[in-house]
C-alpha cells in the first residue's frame, strides 16, 4: 500500500515541473519578443534613412536634370556659375580608393599568409591583434598624419600639391589593410588542414602549396575582403577631406588635390547651406549615388562569396 505522503510529494513536484515549464515558456517568448524588436528597429532605422535620402534626391532632381547630372564634367554648385557634374566627386573617390587598394591588398594579404601559414601561434596571438588595432584608431588621426608627416615626406621625393590624392591614399590603404587582412585571414584559417597535407605528401614546398593550393581554395574569403575593403574606402571621409583637399577636379593625377563625394558631403553638412535650399539638397544627391554605389558593392561581394564558396566534409 503506497504512501499517502509520497503521492502528495510526487503531485507537487509534477505540479511544480509544470510551472516551471510554463514560466520558462514565457520567459522564451518575452526574449523573442525582444530580440524581434531589436531586430525590427535596425530595419526601420536603415528604411527611414534610405527614405530620407531619396526623397530629398528627388526634390534635387526634380530641379536639376539628369542628363546635367551625369553627363556634365564640372562640379560648382557652389559657386555664382553653377554646374552639377558629379564626374569630378566620383573621379577623386576612385582615384583615392585604388590608391588605397594598391596598399591594403598586399598588406593585408601578406599579413593574412603570414600568420596564418608561417607565424608560430604565440606571435600570431601577439600580432594580430597588434595589426587590428589600426582599425580603432580615429580617422582624423589619419587624416592629420598623412597631411603634417606623410604630404611633406613625400614632397621631398616627388612633386605634389599640400593636398594630393596620393597621401590620402596611402594612408586609407594603411587604415584598411586590417580590414582586408582579418577576413582574409579567417578565409586562409578555414581551408582544411588535410589539403595542405596532401600537397605536401605531394612533394609541393610550402610557398608553391600556399598559391596553388590555400589561395585558390579560400579564394571567396579574400575577394569578398577586397570588395569590403573598397567599400570603406569609398565611405571614407575624414582621412581625404583633411589630406586631399576640397578642389573637384576631373582627374587621374594623384599629385592634385582632389575632392571625394564624402568629403563633399562633409563640407555641405557644415551649416553653411540653408536647409531645404538647391544647394542642401545636392549632400543628398551625392549620397544617394554613393548609397547605390556602396549597395552595389556589398551586392557584388555576396554574389562572388557564394559563387566561389567551397564546400569540404
Amino acid at each position: 500500500m503506497q504512501n499517502p505522503n509520497s503521492q502528495d510529494d510526487s503531485y507537487l513536484q509534477f505540479r511544480q515541473s509544470l510551472e516551471k515549464n510554463a514560466f520558462e515558456d514565457i520567459s522564451e517568448k518575452i526574449i523573442a519578443v525582444i530580440l524581434f524588436s531589436c531586430a525590427l528597429v535596425s530595419v526601420l532605422t536603415t528604411f527611414g534613412i534610405v527614405v530620407i535620402i531619396f526623397q530629398e534626391a528627388f526634390g534635387f532632381f526634380q530641379k536639376v536634370s539628369f542628363a546635367e547630372f551625369f553627363l556634365d564634367t564640372k562640379w560648382t554648385p557652389l559657386f555664382a556659375e553653377r554646374h552639377f557634374g558629379v564626374w569630378p566627386l566620383i573621379a577623386g573617390t576612385f582615384l583615392t580608393t585604388a590608391i588605397a587598394m594598391a596598399v591594403a591588398i598586399p598588406l593585408g594579404l601578406s599579413s593574412a599568409i603570414y600568420l596564418s601559414e608561417y607565424a608560430q601561434p604565440k606571435v600570431a596571438a601577439i600580432l594580430r591583434p597588434a595589426v587590428e588595432l589600426l582599425a580603432g584608431i580615429p580617422t582624423v588621426v589619419y587624416g592629420y598624419f598623412a597631411l603634417l608627416f606623410l604630404t611633406p615626406l613625400l614632397r621631398n621625393i616627388i612633386p605634389l600639391e599640400i593636398f594630393n590624392a596620393l597621401s590620402a591614399g596611402l594612408m586609407m590603404g594603411v587604415m584598411i589593410t586590417p580590414t582586408v587582412g582579418s577576413i582574409s585571414l579567417d578565409a586562409i584559417q578555414a581551408v582544411p588542414r588535410s589539403l595542405r597535407e596532401g600537397a605536401y605528401a605531394l612533394g609541393i614546398t610550402k610557398l608553391e602549396s600556399i598559391f596553388k593550393i590555400v589561395l585558390p581554395a579560400a579564394l571567396s574569403g579574400i575577394i569578398a575582403s577586397i570588395i569590403l575593403g573598397i567599400s570603406r574606402a569609398v565611405g571614407e571621409t575624414m582621412t581625404v577631406l583633411i589630406a586631399a583637399g576640397q578642389q573637384p577636379k576631373l582627374t587621374i593625377n594623384f599629385a592634385e588635390s582632389v575632392e571625394t563625394m564624402t568629403a563633399y558631403m562633409a563640407q555641405i553638412s557644415g551649416g553653411d547651406s540653408p536647409r531645404g535650399s538647391l544647394n542642401f539638397q545636392t549632400l543628398y544627391a551625392v549620397g544617394a549615388l554613393l548609397f547605390l554605389m556602396t549597395l552595389v558593392l556589398n551586392i557584388v561581394s555576396y554574389w562572388i562569396a557564394n559563387r566561389f564558396k567551397e564546400k569540404y566534409e
